[in-house]
């Protein structure tokens, strides 16, 4: 593959959000650039090569994630998921939330070099690591870069717990150097698979690998011993949220043997809600209002749409086996009515995404080896007879 690098170009960060419209040059400087590159084999992505001085982000203080450190290797993504919850992020860059956060990727090219400094000072608590949690580390560019071999050979080497959440089947490639870290440190992984209908999935995330290819990449993963928890986010209201469809996607994903779900509702945070909308309203324009009232000012599906989502997803995991596996995403379902409550939800991850740091200390104490068995197997299928929840 032949990269050639290209000057950067000032550009209009203010310009308006459109899928018609080209994405805006890189405002300079991009801090650590080492050049931009673009190449026919990713027609229209610029990906922007720096040198970071540090790789480990402290996650903010009060915040409900089970974990306290991330790593992200690349800033925006190829991905390009219409509903993605990280878009505003690339604003702190000068780029825009829409085309720029899909066409405009900046790689951390010494990453793995960077974080082995940070992990070998004193002060390093080998708490757990965490990636994917902004833009997918296994986006098509880690192809080329492949920086994750020496991230997840660092952090094992290190003494330091992992996780990695991803829709790229590129992670298909570290299974071998997974099982390796597992036997070392607590690692949990995480597939992000809301659907399995294809043609739904091309339209709303068409550079992420198809629905097929990710539920092999779970069999695969269990096959070699690793645990696998699924993201099953976001749920689209009037497209994927059907009866139809959750018992094909939990079914599925108890066929490849993931070690549990979490689901919930599109989640539409400023900076992604813009880009969706206009998505709904270009593709599905008989849906446009009936999203602007489901959502109205704010980011959450009204309460009652989520109650009743709730429902038909316990339904369905009971039926497919997911009953002793986390719940819905909404946790304020319960009692609590605002937005802070719901928001309790992303600290909700599957069984087998995060790592069993308990399970890990318990082999070492009894001399065991883990050989990447770190994940809690789903329940047994529930009874059929399990009453159908009232439908919206």
């Amino acid at each position: 593959m032949r990269w050639d690098a290209q000057a950067l170009e000032r550009g209009d960060s203010t310009a308006a959000l459109s899928a018609d419209s080209p994405a805006a040059p890189a405002l300079l400087p991009l801090a650590g650039l080492v050049r931009s590159v673009s190449t026919p084999d990713f027609a229209g992505i610029t990906f922007h090569e720096v040198t970071a001085k540090s790789v480990l982000n402290k996650v903010v203080a009060g915040s409900r994630m089970p974990f306290e450190w991330t790593i992200n290797p690349y800033r925006g993504c190829s991905h390009a998921c219409v509903y993605c919850f990280a878009r505003k992020s690339h604003t702190y860059l000068d780029f825009d939330a829409g085309l720029d956060f899909d066409s405009q990727v900046v790689v951390k090219i010494n990453a793995a070099e960077i974080l082995r400094k940070e992990l070998a000072k004193p002060s390093w608590q080998h708490e757990h690591v965490a990636l994917g949690t902004n833009t997918d580390p296994y986006q098509r560019a880690e192809g080329r870069y492949q920086l994750m071999p020496g991230i997840i050979g660092a952090l094992a080497d290190s003494g330091t717990p992992l996780s990695i959440l991803t829709k790229g089947t590129l992670l298909a490639r570290d299974i071998p150097l997974l099982k390796h870290a597992a036997a070392q440190v607590p690692v949990g992984v995480g597939i992000s698979l809301a659907m399995t209908n294809e043609e739904l999935s091309e339209a709303v995330e068409p550079g992420t690998p198809g629905p097929r290819a990710r539920l092999k990449l779970i069999s695969r993963l269990r096959e070699a011993g690793l645990p696998c928890g699924v993201m099953a986010m976001p749920i689209l209201p009037w497209l994927s949220d059907s009866d139809e469809a959750l018992d094909s996607l939990f079914g599925a994903l108890a066929a490849a043997g993931a070690t549990g779900v979490t689901a919930g509702a599109l989640y539409l945070k400023p900076g992604t809600r813009e880009w969706f909308m206009q998505w709904i309203a270009r593709e599905h324009p008989q849906l446009a209002g009936k999203y602007r009232r489901l959502y109205g000012s704010g980011s959450y599906a009204s309460k009652e749409y989520r109650a009743w989502l709730a429902g038909r997803i316990r339904y369905f995991k009971d039926l497919h086996g997911f009953s002793g596996s986390h719940g819905f995403s909404h946790r304020d379902l319960d009692g609590g009515t605002d937005h802070h409550d719901a928001r309790e939800e992303e600290a909700q991850y599957p069984a087998g995404s995060i790592p069993d740091t308990a399970r890990h200390a318990s082999a070492r104490r009894a001399g065991g080896q883990l050989a990447g068995h770190a994940g809690i197997a789903h329940s047994g299928a529930a009874s059929s007879s399990s009453a159908q929840p009232t439908l919206f």
